[in-house]
């Protein structure tokens, strides 16, 4: 049987933490930040979510 690349609950807690990032980092873009910055942001808060959850 094939192993899926990524859990799907390793999945689901990146998705979940990049949309909250990505609400906050659009109204962040909406004011004059660069877009680059705030897709960094993005990233940064799902890798984060997952150190996290796994920790947890």
């Amino acid at each position: 049987m094939k192993r899926p690349f990524l859990n799907s609950a390793l999945l689901d807690q990146f998705l979940i933490a990049a949309l909250g990032a990505g609400v906050v980092t659009t109204f962040a873009v909406a004011q004059g930040q660069s877009p680059l910055t705030a897709l960094g942001i993005t990233v940064f808060s799902g890798v984060a979510a997952l150190i996290i959850g796994q920790f947890i």
